[in-house]
């Protein structure tokens, strides 16, 4: 039986085990539930849903496919390029230190675990300060290089995505493992497709429009007792 190495890769770079340090970062949900707003299953949900649809799909799996092509073209300069579009971006504070200090971790872990030219270059621009390094680049040229194709690099992302911020409501809210596993199968067909649209588009086709979540984002450096650190 034979298996295919890329599939590997994506496995291990969106289980949750992957040292990236997701685990820290709610992305304003906390914000959310502090305020009461979210509290049950229905209202993470509909938050997963709005993060997917008004950020993560149309902004950071566009890059995740667009940087997986970089990678397997060996364009160093166009991935710092791709970076510095997305730092652009990411307005609120904790979010864009949160997406840098994920992308620098992801980064340095698949260094470690392969001889890679490109990946090293990339590491050593990002820790010299030339590249801001966000996760959703640093999670695309990874798989790049191991050779997954751009659509089911943008779905992994998109999953990793939603298991962290279910992972955060379930640390949150009074909610049980099966229900955050229900929630995620739910998510399947628009994880599906937001992944297929994300590797249709172009890079100038990149957008971002989350109000609420953002104006959560900026109140959560002001809350009196906080578990994550956005």
């Amino acid at each position: 039986m034979t298996t295919d190495p890329a599939f590997l890769a994506l496995l291990q770079l969106a289980d949750g085990l992957f040292p990236a340090g997701g685990f820290a970062h709610s992305f304003g949900l906390e914000t959310y539930v502090q305020e009461g707003r979210v509290d049950d299953a229905a209202g993470l949900e509909a938050f997963v849903v709005a993060h997917l649809e008004g950020s993560a799909g149309p902004c950071d799996a566009v890059a995740v496919a667009h940087a997986t092509r970089i990678a397997a073209r060996d364009d160093v300069e166009e991935a710092v390029a791709l970076d510095a579009r997305l730092d652009a971006m990411k307005c609120v504070p904790e979010f864009r230190a949160a997406s840098r200090q994920m992308g620098r971790q992801t980064l340095r872990a698949t260094s470690a675990l392969d001889d890679d030219r490109f990946l090293a270059e990339l590491l050593h621009a990002v820790e010299d300060g030339l590249a801001p390094g966000h996760h959703a680049l640093a999670f695309g040229v990874a798989l790049g290089r191991a050779g997954a194709d751009a659509e089911r690099a943008a779905v992994a992302y998109l999953y990793s995505t939603a298991a962290l911020l279910v992972g955060a409501g379930l640390r949150l809210i009074a909610l049980g493992q099966v229900q955050g596993q229900r929630l995620l199968a739910r998510l399947r067909p628009r994880l599906a497709r937001l992944g297929s649209e994300a590797a249709a588009r172009k890079v100038d086709d990149l957008w971002s429009f989350n109000p609420g979540l953002e104006l959560a984002g900026l109140r959560h450096a002001t809350l009196d007792r906080r578990l994550f650190r956005s």
